[in-house]
């Protein structure tokens, strides 16, 4: 386990660290999740093993601290990011990253070229959504204003989060999850999509084959993002079908 200081307050993000050759992949986590109950198995798995690797936890989620000061905003995610890349040395990583941390590992390489050197996002938010109470995820969350959530509104969101997610929802800060919700679903300026479709890097987005064509798949391969359909998984990829979002992510970074 490591750590870095990412606030002027001291606040701390930490992640697990393999040992391996450069360059450095970065695994980032989506929202109320953590990058070493996620992505584990990826890091170690035959095809992708050998490289230094770096599971990440948001501030706010997992490991990391939860300032209760912190906005959560996903500029604000990126930046703390990419204070902890900068303690750890790292330069060029091969970003793998999860629903909202695609989303902030888009602005992370927007925000801070040098410490990107491809991404591969898995099921990430690419735009702005619409708050709508008792949906999953993030637009059920951000529907809740902060004090209304933070009174109780949490138990209703870990009720139909489901056992998987709440084993690891219940670690991040209720400050954190929810305004990490909001600014999710309101997204960025450009947007999350406007930003990829910019990047000069290798980007590869990988998505569940079950939930159809994915929208904007047209112009993001014109752009030159590898848009892929993994079979027989949901939201969760690399969980639900390991072999093929390990097969998939090797090619992706070959």
């Amino acid at each position: 386990m490591r750590s870095a200081a990412v606030t002027t307050e001291g606040d701390r993000i930490r992640w697990v660290e393999l040992p391996g050759r450069d360059p450095a992949r970065v695994y980032v986590h989506g929202l109320g999740a953590t990058s070493p109950a996620y992505f584990t198995g990826t890091a170690v798995h035959p095809l992708l093993a050998g490289h230094r690797s770096l599971l990440v936890d948001l501030l706010g989620h997992g490991h990391s601290d939860r300032p209760t000061t912190f906005a959560y905003t996903l500029e604000d995610h990126a930046d703390a990011l990419a204070e902890a890349l900068r303690a750890a040395e790292v330069t060029g990583a091969e970003v793998v990253a999860h629903s909202m941390g695609g989303s902030v590992a888009v602005v992370l390489a927007a925000r801070h070229p040098e410490l990107v050197s491809r991404l591969v996002l898995v099921d990430a938010n690419l735009d702005p959504l619409t708050p709508r109470r008792g949906a999953l995820g993030s637009r059920g969350i951000a529907a809740y204003g902060e004090e209304e959530f933070l009174a109780g509104g949490w138990r209703e969101v870990r009720d139909r989060a489901g056992e998987l997610w709440w084993s690891t929802m219940r670690l991040a800060g209720r400050e954190a999850l929810h305004r990490s919700a909001v600014h999710l679903v309101r997204g960025t300026t450009p947007t999350m999509r406007e930003l990829l479709l910019g990047l000069p890097v290798p980007r590869t987005f990988l998505y569940p084959e079950a939930d159809g064509p994915f929208p904007g798949a047209p112009d993001l391969e014109a752009a030159g993002v590898r848009v892929v359909p993994v079979p027989d998984c949901g939201h969760n990829v690399m969980l639900d079908n390991p072999e093929a979002f390990a097969r998939e992510t090797a090619e992706a970074l070959a």
